[in-house]
Formats: C-alpha cells, sequence, structure tokens
C-alpha cells in the first residue's frame, strides 16, 4: 500500500477468469456482476493508474463486457492489442488457415467426451471440458495435449493447457510478451499483476523483480510473489486500493 501511494504512475495487470471473476460451466455467461464493473470504474478514474484486462478471451467478448470502461485490454493471450479509446490491433501478423486441420481433431475427442466443446477464436481453437465428468475430462485432456502434440512437431502452432480447457495457437505470442510492450510502453513506477492459471506464468516471469506479481488460487509452484485463495480476495485486495 505504501509503495502503491507513493507512486506517479501505476500498472494494474488483470486477468479475467478465475481472477476477476469465478468460472462457469459456460464461459458466456461469467459476464462481470455490476460490482466488478463499479470496481473497475474506480481504479480507472484515478488517472495514476493504468488497467489493463489481459485475458485469454476473444476481443469481442472483452469489448462486449467491459469496453465502456476506459480500460486497456490484452485478448486471446496476447494476439489482440487495444488501448483505452484506441482500434484493436495485432500484436503481430498471424496466420489461422492451420485450424482447417485441427479442427477434426478437437470434434473427435467432443464426440468422445460427453459436456466438452469448442471454442474459436480469431487465432487459435480451444477444447472446453469444464461441464464433462472431471476424471474423464482429465483423461481425455492428456490424450489430446499428446495427440495435438505430435501432430504440430515442427511447426510454428503449441499447445497450451489452461483451467479445464485445452487450446492450440501460434508460438511466441502469449501474455508475457504482450504485458512487455505495455511495460516499455509506459515505464510505471509500481506494477501489480494478478492471474490464475498456467497462461499467467508468462506474464509473471515478463515482470520486473520489484512487481506485485500475485497467483490466485492453489499455488504449489508458480514464478509469483504472492498468492491470494481466491476471487473474492482479488476483489477485496483490489477494493484495498481505491
Amino acid at each position: 500500500m505504501q509503495e502503491y501511494q507513493a507512486a506517479g504512475q501505476r500498472l494494474l495487470l488483470l486477468d479475467y477468469d478465475g481472477t476477476l471473476a469465478p468460472f462457469h460451466p459456460n464461459p458466456q455467461r461469467a459476464q462481470p456482476d455490476q460490482e466488478l464493473l463499479l470496481l473497475l470504474r474506480a481504479l480507472t478514474d484515478n488517472p495514476q493508474n493504468r488497467v489493463v484486462i489481459i485475458s485469454g478471451r476473444d476481443r469481442a467478448t472483452l469489448e462486449k463486457w467491459m469496453g465502456h470502461l476506459p480500460l486497456d485490454f490484452i485478448a486471446e493471450h496476447g494476439v489482440w492489442l487495444r488501448k483505452a479509446g484506441d482500434e484493436w490491433s495485432l500484436f503481430q501478423e498471424l496466420r489461422a488457415d492451420w485450424k482447417t486441420d485441427i479442427r477434426p481433431v478437437l470434434e473427435l475427442y467432443v464426440n468422445r467426451t460427453a459436456g466438452s466443446f469448442i471454442e474459436e477464436k480469431d487465432y487459435s481453437l480451444v477444447w472446453h471440458y469444464r461441464r464433462a465428468d472431471s476424471e474423464l475430462g482429465a483423461s481425455r485432456a492428456r490424450e489430446l495435449t499428446s495427440h495435438l502434440t505430435f501432430i504440430i512437431s515442427n511447426t510454428d502452432l503449441q499447445v497450451m493447457e489452461g483451467n479445464k480447457v485445452v487450446e492450440i495457437k501460434n508460438a511466441g505470442i502469449n501474455k508475457g510478451t504482450a504485458a512487455a510492450r505495455w511495460l516499455s510502453t509506459h515505464q510505471p513506477d509500481f506494477i501489480l499483476a494478478l492471474g490464475d492459471d498456467r497462461t499467467d506464468e508468462d506474464t509473471f516471469r515478463a515482470m520486473p523483480p520489484e512487481a506485485y506479481t500475485v497467483k490466485v488460487g492453489s499455488a504449489p509452484r508458480s514464478s509469483a510473489r504472492f498468492h491470494v485463495p481466491g476471487t473474492l480476495d482479488v476483489r477485496n485486495l483490489l477494493r484495498s486500493l481505491l
């Protein structure tokens, strides 16, 4: 709190699912509640704060849910970037023609795993299994990860495991590379980065050693310096900054 209050320029990097909001069996029903919207509004009302939502979600969903707020966005794990008031831009030019070959593999696992489904983003495909039987889903996820890893060897793609998801995307772009761009542009005096899963480890590793990096949820191994149990604790922490 002392460092936050003393800082002239602050950068807050906030993951969404599992950090600002709890997970929902249907990802499209995990929209922010009024309490969260008011909290984000209060944080952005302070001209010393730059608040960035850094998420794996697609840009259309983030725009729909929170685009009316003066927030910066990093969408699809760093593929799409948008500073408050600006247009969306690609981190770099990417190709998506590979999805035609990979989608049938994911459809095979949907057919074999009741409750699972595919989400298609601009430059990635995601297999969700939160609604599947937990043991079966975890087993199928391991199989799918192994299957995809074999298929994409010697390509510029990567397989990424998240919270009840397996995602395939372009390699070399992640939350960390995108967050580093914000760091180089704004050079803040105070940095707070919050996230709950493996994809957020890229953000934590991209931060300077003095940054406040916070892992949300169970943290057996993490690059974050600190840990809080869940989304309620995240909101309490952010509320204490107002």
